[in-house]
């Protein structure tokens, strides 16, 4: 209770569903796998298949998206390589190229089919896409808008942050297209076929080229959407939890004076009450005046909580009302010297509340926790400070309640939000110190301290 305390510090865990159901998280590799599980078989839940999109990846589409939109992306891809393709291949009959039989109109539709895929599975469709477009190829069927079920699995798989499963899909159709236009051709019949385009196949290597960089780009907006989003939501929260302390530490200030007059004077009182009427009259009085002054002060920081641009009802308290603070510990049992060296200097509102919270938290600590009947309050002003300090005579009493030391937690946050410095502990001559520095603003101090 009295001594120096450190303020303590908290940590938030947060986690997600995946979390909550799998045990914790553990981060994606970068190839784009899933989550690694555990080692041991039947110590977990049963190991998630790789091709399939891991929880902690970047979030998938809503659901509505997932239900409709794929298929209608399957439907136009499929309508653009079958009537493209034709297009083409009309275009094409004069080189002598191989028509569109049933084998070709399956393969262009079998790419198409995977798409819908490409959010769950994103790599059985970047690889299905690409294994189906190369046989496409391979087999001479003529050139078209063949790479588009490609194109859309492969920005699929990139955005999720399958970059190199990607990479690998490309890589395999364009070295596969290459090797079957420059090399094998002479052992696919008819046998006499000449080689490949070198324009096609640089053509194609530009497509893809263009794709993974036009995937990255997205990704990396993607990601950087999800940083700033998770940046703000943990302001706000920062902002709530901060918030949330600054009204518990101005309840507990304003509380824990009053309520530690209420209860010293309902001693008094209980214990004049049969022999000394008068004075357990002036206890009860004593008691209703710091009850009621309990109350206009939790009004005035419930009125915090009112919506941003009210103005408060009252005032807030500031080094003006020292002369009632030292009023309320006299009524308590409690004498108090006041002394102010150097010339007063306003203070802002913040750091004038902060520093009569001080004050009074201090005396508070004094009443409550101290054998002290007397105590000094003196307030110095000096150039670029103001020093704060409340000295008491006496030890702890060891009678008061038991807490934490949230008092001394309080007044060490409010120095340290106006940028100054509190120290708390035992004097060397006997006695309690709290001193406190609070910086002055800019321009108003006098003569340094000292």
């Amino acid at each position: 209770m009295r001594g120096v305390v450190s303020t303590p510090s908290s940590s938030a865990a947060s986690g997600d569903g995946a979390a909550h159901a799998h045990g914790a998280a553990t981060p994606a590799p970068a190839d784009g796998g899933a989550p690694a599980s555990g080692d041991g078989a039947g110590a977990g839940p049963a190991r998630r298949p790789r091709w399939r999109r891991p929880p902690g990846r970047l979030p998938a589409p809503p659901s509505w998206a997932r239900r409709r939109v794929p298929w209608a992306t399957s439907a136009a891809v499929f309508v653009l390589q079958q009537v493209g393709t034709g297009f083409a291949a009309h275009d094409q009959r004069a080189a002598d190229s191989v028509g569109l039989d049933g084998t070709a109109r399956l393969l262009l539709t079998l790419g198409p089919l995977l798409l819908p895929a490409r959010y769950r599975y994103p790599r059985c469709a970047v690889f299905g896409t690409s294994a189906v477009t190369l046989a496409y190829l391979a087999a001479g069927y003529p050139y078209g808008p063949v790479l588009l079920s490609v194109v859309v699995a492969g920005f699929a798989a990139l955005v999720a942050g399958y970059r190199y499963a990607t990479w690998s899909a490309l890589g395999m159709l364009w070295l596969g297209n290459l090797l079957v236009a420059h090399t094998f051709h002479r052992l696919l019949p008819p046998g006499d076929d000449p080689p490949g385009s070198w324009g096609a196949d640089l053509f194609m290597l530009v497509w893809m080229v263009a794709l993974c960089t036009a995937g990255e780009l997205a990704r990396v907006r993607h990601a950087e959407r999800e940083r700033r989003q998770r940046e703000a939501e943990e302001a706000e929260k920062r902002r709530a939890d901060e918030e949330r302390l600054r009204i518990a530490r101005e309840l507990h200030d304003v509380l824990a004076h009053s309520i530690s007059v209420i209860n010293i004077q309902a001693g008094v009182g209980l214990a004049l009450l049969d022999s000394e009427p008068a004075q357990a009259r002036t206890a009860l009085t004593t008691i209703k005046a710091a009850s009621k002054e309990a109350l206009g002060e939790v009004r005035q920081v419930l009125d915090t909580l009112r919506a941003p641009g009210d103005a408060p009802r009252a005032p807030a308290p500031g080094l003006d009302r020292l002369a009632e603070l030292a009023e309320q510990a006299a009524s308590a049992g409690l004498r108090v010297t006041t002394e102010t060296e150097g010339a007063p200097v306003p203070l802002p509102p913040g750091a004038d509340l902060a520093a009569f919270r001080v004050v009074q938290e201090a005396l508070t600590n004094v009443v409550r926790h101290s054998g002290s009947r007397t105590a000094l309050v003196r307030i110095r002003y000096g150039s670029t400070a103001m020093e704060l300090l409340v000295d008491d005579e006496g030890p702890a009493t060891g009678t008061g309640p038991t807490g934490g030391g949230n008092g001394l937690v309080g007044m060490r946050e409010r120095a340290a939000a106006f940028g100054g410095t509190l120290e708390a502990g035992p004097r060397p001559g006997g006695g309690f110190r709290v001193l406190a520095t609070i910086p002055l603003p800019p321009g108003e101090g006098g003569a340094p301290l000292q």
